[in-house]
């Protein structure tokens, strides 16, 4: 069987049509990503990755952003809506607030793992500074890097106990950035100085994660030209001074902070350092550009691979089955006071 290629695709709609199952088949993606527009009940999702497994013919990583609050792809009425998770620590203690975060992934994981998904892209460990767009807002996990780092480690360690491996971004940090990447791209002046000690200090504990995604987001004090994505000289960051070794992939490939054909694009990105492009739109037409420039996973992307592989068959076949998600939800409810609706 041919190897996985350094992609990983969404697709257009609930239902995988046929030019998609026999592009998918033909193109050998490392995993799929879903949105919104690909769910409609759990029967329904269920089906769809499975289907989509079957066309890769492999057990390939399912991805989806699931944080809570308002980035969600899951919602009611069949699955949980949640409150932004900054709010979780709006005068809470620290303690408490750790252990609702917990328990908030470990149910969100037991939603995911019930209809094929075994990927989260969480934690966000953006720090926002003052003045900074909200696209990164109450997504946040706080304003300070040593407490975004330990509630990011919370978020893994919960959805890890449900068999789900998170993906650590966007590295090396999306909080200081005045624009939204997914219309135009953001350009930071901060000393590098500051980056390492603040953006980078909240990825340096959870460095050791299996998943890591980029930011389209142009760091001036170490590449003026090219955002993180495309630059050699950050990705190198990430790898050194952040000291990230697991597999890098990149934002959205499609999104408006990025010109140029997609075919240099993705060379690009490659280029970089980058290990594996994410796709997201479903454009049949951009993904078989993506395709035609896309190499197999070789070398130390290929061994990146491997291990996240391998750690998300360890967690999925070492998650319980005796988890009472009744009561996590009540012990969540009595540490937060939201009440959870789906």
């Amino acid at each position: 069987m041919m190897g996985a290629r350094a992609v990983i695709f969404g697709l257009a709609g609930p239902e995988l049509l046929a030019e998609e199952r026999a592009f998918f088949a033909e193109s050998a993606p490392w995993g799929f990503v879903l949105f919104a527009r690909n769910v409609e009940s759990p029967a329904q999702l269920s089906s769809l990755t499975a289907d989509l497994r079957d066309a890769a013919g492999r057990d390939v990583p399912v991805l989806i952003d699931q944080e809570g609050g308002r980035v969600a792809r899951l919602g009611p009425p069949h699955w949980r809506r949640w409150q932004p998770v900054l709010r979780l620590f709006d005068g809470a203690n620290e303690e408490a607030a750790l252990e609702a975060i917990r328990l908030r992934y470990r149910i969100i994981a037991e939603e995911l793992v019930a209809v094929g998904i075994d990927v989260d892209c969480v934690p966000l460990l953006d720090v926002p500074a003052p003045g900074a767009h909200t696209v990164i807002g109450e997504r946040a996990l706080g304003h300070e890097a040593q407490a975004v780092a330990r509630r990011g480690a919370a978020v893994c360690e919960g959805l890890r106990a449900g068999g789900v491996l998170p993906v650590i971004k966007h590295l090396p940090g999306h909080g200081r950035a005045a624009v939204d990447s997914h219309h135009e791209a953001p350009r930071v002046a901060t000393p590098r100085e500051t980056l390492e000690a603040v953006d980078f200090a909240a990825f340096r504990p959870l460095a050791h994660e299996a998943l890591g995604m980029t930011a389209h987001v142009v760091f001036e004090a170490i590449d003026r030209s090219r955002c993180a994505t495309f630059s050699p000289a950050v990705i190198a960051a990430i790898r050194h001074q952040i000291g990230f070794d697991g597999l890098l992939m990149t934002d959205d490939l499609s999104m408006n902070a990025l010109s140029g054909a997609m075919s240099s694009r993705v060379t690009g990105a490659l280029t970089a350092g980058c290990d594996v492009i994410l796709h997201c739109n479903g454009d049949m037409a951009e993904m078989r550009e993506v395709a035609a420039h896309i190499p197999l996973l070789a070398g130390p992307a290929a061994e990146r691979a491997a291990r996240a592989e391998a750690e998300r068959g360890a967690i999925h076949h070492g998650s319980g089955e005796d988890f009472d998600i009744g009561a996590a939800e009540a012990r969540y409810s009595e540490l937060t006071g939201e009440r959870l609706h789906a």
